[in-house]
């Protein structure tokens, strides 16, 4: 059934790795507002499930956010006293696992043992879905083994669980917006394609999805955008009413700003067309929205219209792609530009024939740099040129190989311009890894079976 008080959606991480000290400001403003709400956590990037998929090879009952504990443990008697729901994507590869390390978390604190639903169908990775990946993919099938693939699941089975009552919903790979367009979906009983609602929701879940970007955290450019205290930055929160329309703010007290040119830049983030951007729950189109600051650290987005959904859904497939070797080396004071030049020289003659190398000078040409390297066929710095009076160079050098012996020449190689030349070299760091390759496709939606299970 509809209900018309307002929805109040925090957000206290916005990738796995953020501050987990950022919920309790949150949620106190959550408490403080008397409306209902719900506080969510996302912790996804494309490459992360991959990564967790290779954990829970190590140890069968990890898998899900390293960090879950830390987040939840400052907020989650608070949550649970006043009715704060929480969804998550920190189930990643194991969300079963995740609701296990929850419910023990609880019971740690002395809390009552929360209702917590998981939900279920986004990991394609399994044999049964084999099939279905490769008519997808068709000659770009990875014959490599698999580690993960997982689409995009949208919002309506966690609107499901809400209205099931769960007290927390433990996600793996669903659409960032749809964290927030579920809680709405559950609150307000909008149809499912009343695609104007459902992508003004969709944008407020846009909004939040990247935590502390929409507060001024990305924002910030000293001098040029400034940002005050952003050692203490506020996370937002969206304020979402019958319509869908939302207004951004953050708790009080937090550092950080919220004003129309933080919004708009997160409004664009990742938008590859503003008429049509496409998740699992409906097409939004921004086309026509307006941006307004409402208040200090207050700002309403309102115009967005929506189309139907999509009939298929992304699928982010994560395969084993042989191994990356990295080495650094920092030159220092009279030309350290020449001896760095030179000792990236050395290492492209040593080890020629494993393919192509990406040398950088850190500090000088490296984020600029392609993976070419043919910046060091070029003539070094002239004496009129500026980098000419660079004194500290950090050369980095990157292979990938499907061999490891042959990528673990690199790594030797570094270490052996210690004494190797050029002169004055220090500070060896390298590193091996597992490499992932990935891959997208589309599948039907109906081929992908969503659903949500209670764990008691």
């Amino acid at each position: 059934m509809a209900n018309n008080t307002h929805l109040r959606v925090g957000c206290a991480a916005g990738f796995s790795g953020d501050r987990t000290d950022a919920a309790l400001p949150v949620v106190q403003a959550l408490i403080a507002s008397g409306q209902p709400s719900v506080l969510i956590f996302e912790t996804l990037a494309e490459r992360t499930l991959a990564l967790a998929q290779l954990a829970r090879r190590t140890d069968p009952d990890a898998g899900y956010e390293p960090l879950l504990a830390d987040l939840l443990r400052p907020v989650l008697g608070l949550c649970l006293a006043h009715g704060v729901r929480i969804v998550s994507n920190f189930g990643a590869a194991n969300p079963h696992g995740a609701a296990r390390r929850i419910h023990a978390l609880a019971a740690e604190l002395g809390l009552a043992r929360p209702r917590i639903a998981v939900l279920q169908g986004d990991d394609l990775s399994g044999p049964a879905h084999r099939a279905l990946l490769q008519d997808a993919l068709g000659s770009a099938m990875p014959t490599e083994p698999l580690v993960s693939a997982n689409a995009y699941i949208g919002a309506q089975a966690i609107a499901d669980a809400l209205r099931a009552g769960a007290d927390i919903v433990v996600c793996g790979r669903v659409a960032d917006p749809s964290l927030v367009l579920g809680p709405a979906l559950a609150h307000y009983g909008w149809a499912t394609d009343d695609w104007d609602r459902l992508a003004r929701a969709t944008m407020a879940g846009h909004l939040l999805e990247c935590g502390a970007q929409v507060t001024g955290g990305y924002f910030a450019d000293p001098g040029y955008k400034d940002v005050p205290g952003l050692a203490q930055l506020g996370y937002p929160i969206a304020e979402i009413d019958a319509d869908g329309h939302c207004t951004i703010t953050k708790p009080p007290g937090t550092g950080g700003r919220i004003d129309e040119r933080t919004v708009k830049e997160q409004l664009l983030y990742e938008l590859h067309d503003p008429a049509a951007y496409l998740t699992p729950d409906v097409v939004a189109d921004i086309t026509q929205a307006r941006v307004q600051a409402v208040g200090p650290d207050a700002v309403r987005l309102i115009g967005v219209q929506g189309h139907a959904q999509p009939a298929t859904l992304k699928v982010n497939v994560c395969f084993e792609s042989g191994w990356f070797a990295e080495g650094e080396i920092s030159y220092a004071g009279p030309r350290a530009e020449a001896r760095a030049r030179l000792a990236g020289e050395v290492l492209r003659e040593r080890l020629s024939g494993l393919g192509p190398l990406r040398i950088d000078l850190i500090g000088v040409t490296s984020i600029f740099g392609d993976d070419t390297s043919r910046w060091l066929d070029a003539p070094a710095s002239d004496s009129g040129d500026a980098r000419n009076d660079v004194r500290d160079v950090r050369l980095r050098v990157a292979l990938q190989h499907r061999d490891h012996a042959s990528a673990q020449r690199l790594v030797r190689e570094v270490t052996a311009l210690y004494t190797c030349g050029p002169a004055g070299g220090g500070g060896v760091r390298t590193a091996m890894r597992p490499r992932l390759g990935t891959v997208s496709c589309l599948v039907p939606c109906d081929a992908v079976a969503v659903r949500f299970e209670m764990v008691d």
